[in-house]
């Protein structure tokens, strides 16, 4: 709590990130462990955000969402921020179908939302037909009013440029309600961080 209270006089700040994901490959792992967000004591901390109104951007992959499931379970005035719509790395059809099963069974939890972002990560390019699936697929678990655009710059830099990038998240988004694409690209955005 005396970090958060630091933290608190910064007017402009909203929410804490903390890298929770954990991969067999060595590469894509960040977190000491898979399970840290079924830890007592980080269900805890985090929880402690909701008396400052603050969210929490989780990441995890796929494989990790029980245990995300029970952090937003034990933490439900804390709005939880999905990065990159639970980082789908395992593009086949069973990676596919795993990640739709574990995206629904964490959408069930109300105050978790999705990040539309990062869809580039696992394949090194722009491609606007990926990003059109995990945004029709995403869209139609959590709801357009539980999805945000997020660009990824600079990372995203890497292997497209900001115009292209934004241009194939519109694209994505151009078959849904003119109020789908507004929750999307602004009011989703605007009422997690209060802006």
């Amino acid at each position: 709590r005396r970090d958060l209270d630091r933290l608190k006089k910064y007017p402009l700040m909203r929410g804490i990130r903390q890298q929770f994901h954990w991969h067999e490959n060595p590469l894509y792992r960040f977190a000491r462990r898979a399970d840290l967000c079924a830890d007592a004591l980080v269900q805890k901390n985090v929880g402690y955000l909701a008396d400052y109104g603050w969210s929490f951007d989780l990441q995890i992959f796929t494989h990790q969402v029980d245990s995300a499931c029970a952090l937003a379970e034990a933490c439900p005035d804390v709005t939880f921020v999905l990065q990159h719509a639970g980082m789908l790395e395992d593009l086949s059809d069973e990676g596919r179908d795993f990640w739709r099963s574990a995206m629904k069974k964490l959408a069930r939890n109300r105050n978790v939302v999705s990040k539309l972002s990062a869809f580039g990560t696992f394949i090194h390019r722009n491609d606007p037909d990926h990003i059109a699936w995990m945004v029709a697929e995403t869209v139609a678990i959590f709801g357009a009013k539980r999805c945000l655009f997020g660009s990824n710059f600079p990372i995203e830099k890497l292997w497209t440029d900001y115009p292209s990038l934004i241009g194939a998240f519109r694209e994505a988004a151009a078959t849904l309600s003119p109020a789908a694409q507004k929750a999307i690209f602004f009011d989703t955005a605007r009422r997690v961080y209060r802006l």
